[in-house]
């Protein structure tokens, strides 16, 4: 009767007998609710915790990713590099092929010119030696 009568006046007993202004079920769910949100909130805390290792993770990856982006542009560069240092020793090389056989050329018109002359003059010794 006592627990009606604190009923109508919105005042409920607990366990242990201690007044409450909420009804036991409600009080019940009540801590359960609160329970449940600390469970939430710890959930959402270690999903942080996840979410930021995880782009801790994407940010390093990222930085690999560039450097080996530069590394390959460097190569590139160096290849391209290579690639005209070769075409123009390579033109170097074949201008001097051209000045060389254009030197063995001359040597061979001068050699042709002096064995001409070598011929000449040993006609002229022989024709000189036969008229004494």
């Amino acid at each position: 009767m006592a627990e009606a009568a604190l009923s109508r006046a919105s005042l409920y007993l607990d366990d242990l007998s201690q007044p409450r202004l909420l009804p036991p079920q409600a009080s019940s769910e009540s801590r359960n609710l609160q329970q449940l949100c600390r469970d939430f909130m710890d959930d959402v805390e270690e999903f942080e915790k996840v979410v930021g290792g995880l782009g801790e993770m994407v940010n390093n990856l990222a930085k690999v990713v560039e450097s080996e982006k530069m590394k390959a542009i460097g190569v590139r560069s160096q290849l391209a590099s290579a690639e005209k240092q070769r075409t123009a020793q390579q033109q170097k090389l074949q201008a001097l092929i051209a000045e060389k056989k254009a030197q063995l050329e001359r040597y061979r018109v001068q050699y042709e010119a002096l064995l001409k002359v070598e011929a000449e003059q040993e006609e002229f010794i022989e024709q000189f030696v036969m008229q004494k």
